[in-house]
């Protein structure tokens, strides 16, 4: 059976973006950094999870960010803030990061630090439910988020964010005595599509879940350091 013509050029695309996010994936091993590519819909709360991880974690690790946006630096001034090195890259039209975009993020973090020195990029994905979960970008761990918000049907209406995912946070937990909204169906919906994911209830007003969320990040950057290591001997 022939392939139609948009098949195959996605096809073809994916495998090129595969490609390019090896090379990319290389260059963290190389200089021992982990990466995490967070993604979600729009208005999830990805930023203001970043915040809060960087009010903390830079206290112990050396942190940079690549921040996806179609357009404007909103986000990056939010994170600048935290005095950590923040690339910012506008994606145009396009729904989200590709490899080679990020590699362009690489290698002025090269260009500008010693990228030796980093322990983690924490890549801010375009805010989307699809397109960033196809397209990796050299990561050594996904982390979605689902705002409690956006209903008990979204892992099962957009399942490739949530198989993909190696960490699911449900975000605005602090709504939820507002809201007419089951969180365990949340969390059985996301166990349907990938019943291995770590899930972690967070809000980032009140703190819920987040010092469970900075133990994992911890947990992530030991273990991808034990694996560098095992590489290079």
């Amino acid at each position: 059976m022939h392939q139609t013509f948009d098949a195959a050029l996605g096809i073809n695309l994916l495998h090129a973006n595969q490609e390019g996010a090896d090379h990319n994936r290389e260059h963290f091993d190389e200089w021992g950094i982990t990466c995490f590519n967070v993604m979600s819909s729009p208005g999830a709360g990805k930023t203001a999870l970043l915040e809060k991880t960087l009010a903390v974690l830079t206290n112990e690790y050396k942190i940079a960010v690549i921040e996806g946006d179609m357009t404007t630096e909103l986000d990056a001034d939010r994170l600048r803030k935290y005095n950590v090195p923040v690339i910012a890259i506008n994606t145009g039209r396009s729904c989200h990061l590709d490899s080679k975009m990020v590699s362009g993020g690489i290698h002025r973090l090269a260009n500008e630090y010693n990228p030796s020195e980093f322990d983690l990029v924490l890549v801010e994905n375009v805010g989307n439910l699809v397109c960033p979960a196809e397209f990796e970008v050299g990561e050594h761990a996904k982390v979605a988020l689902l705002s409690i918000t956006e209903g008990e049907d979204k892992p099962l209406k957009y399942p490739v964010m949530f198989q993909e995912a190696n960490c699911l946070l449900i975000t605005k937990m602090d709504l939820a005595p507002h809201l007419d909204v089951d969180v365990n169906q949340i969390i059985a919906n996301v166990r349907q599509m990938n019943p291995h994911v770590t899930i972690i209830p967070v809000s980032a007003k009140t703190g819920e879940g987040l010092n469970i969320w900075f133990d994992w990040v911890r947990s992530q950057l030991v273990q991808s350091a034990k694996q560098q290591l095992s590489v290079v001997h």
